[in-house]
């Protein structure tokens, strides 16, 4: 698999299990664990253009 590839892949990992801990946080009011979830999805979304970038300049 090529390194853009890669960080989209992981960029959407990292997106799906920040959500799951963000609402879990919430359900259960541990505002801690929400803002690691929220910081761990907005971490996979700059993966994720990292990766678009990447493939855009490896063209």
């Amino acid at each position: 698999m090529r390194g853009s590839t890669k960080n989209l892949v992981a960029g959407k990992f990292h997106q799906a299990k920040g959500e799951v801990k963000e609402a879990f946080g919430k359900a259960m009011n541990i505002p801690k664990v929400a803002m690691e979830g929220r910081a761990e999805k907005i971490a996979g979304k700059v993966e994720e253009k990292f990766g678009k970038i990447k493939k855009a300049v490896g063209r």
